[in-house]
């Protein structure tokens, strides 16, 4: 089985038509077509749901989905075996948005100098979603939140960065004045279902707050753009990139006891233990420590 034909039906599966297949992997629509059916003919079974104007995988082809994805990654890392070492190809990166403009701009510059062979594909995604698919073997590495509970025997995890509370406002608050702020102005409020926002929900248990919630998001960057036009206050995580444009940003008393801790997390062996190895550094610079297993 030609593994160009899996890649060709990924492809398809992913963008959804063959046209878009077809740019992709810089081939005619007929020249993805003739891969498919050749698939078809080679497994004796339909993948494709074909339609007037829109192709839909089939339930068998739902089923192989995840083997395929197996087998090309597997290829992959043998066509780096053979090339001598594992600094080319491609690694899965997974991360949050504060970190995708944050953190990994100046990583990937450092990383595209020390191994120009290496492709980095990023995935975005908040952070439960992230975990679960470096759990499901969809990433190679995740940079998010740290989990709110232990990290399984087959993940390591290293401490990037330590992000104490901060407050967003417009108005000229101290920090003594926060918590009476925070009660009688409107709130945009941390999503606290998500795994960072659990730390503002900490902070105003603990403060006894019970504010005027505008809206719970679980995005930085639109929390501070909201503060910004005048639509409410914040408290948030000081994140990497955080502008002062519109806002004024006070420390949040005893905001070392609420920090957001960020994290990579990878597999305790991973497949590709090289170019794992490079990123780690290049993000940590020096590294601020590991947790999980080692």
């Amino acid at each position: 089985m030609d593994t160009r034909f899996l890649r060709s039906l990924i492809a398809v599966v992913e963008t959804g038509s063959i046209a878009g297949a077809a740019r992709r992997e810089k081939l005619t629509p007929a020249a993805i077509s003739q891969r498919i059916q050749a698939l078809e003919l080679s497994l004796n079974c339909s993948l494709l749901s074909r339609g007037a104007h829109s192709v839909r995988p089939t339930e068998t082809c739902l089923a192989l989905l995840p083997r395929a994805r197996l087998i090309l990654r597997e290829a992959d890392r043998l066509g780096d075996d053979i090339a001598g070492g594992e600094l080319a190809g491609e690694l899965r990166i997974g991360a949050i948005s504060t970190v995708l403009t944050g953190l990994l701009p100046s990583a990937i510059r450092e990383t595209a100098r020390l191994a120009p062979q290496l492709k980095l594909r990023l995935v975005p995604g908040a952070s439960h979603f992230l975990y679960e698919q470096l759990l499901a073997g969809e990433l190679d590495m995740a940079i998010l939140v740290e989990p709110p509970f232990a990290l399984p025997k087959s993940l390591v995890g290293h401490v990037l960065r330590q992000e104490p509370l901060l407050y967003l406002t417009q108005a000229d608050v101290s920090g003594a004045e926060i918590a009476r702020h925070i009660a009688d102005t409107p709130f945009i409020r941390y999503d606290p279902t998500s795994w960072g926002g659990r730390l503002v929900a900490r902070y105003l248990e603990a403060s006894k707050l019970s504010p005027d919630i505008v809206c719970d998001l679980d995005a930085l960057e639109t929390i501070a753009i909201l503060v910004s036009q005048g639509l409410g206050n914040a408290l948030v995580p000081s994140w990497p990139g955080l502008s002062a444009d519109g806002l004024t940003i006070v420390p949040v008393p005893a905001g070392e006891d609420y920090v957001r801790k960020i994290v990579l997390l990878h597999a305790a062996v991973p497949a590709r233990p090289q170019a794992v190895l490079l990123m780690r550094d290049v993000l940590a610079g020096g590294g601020k420590g590991s947790f999980g297993s080692a």
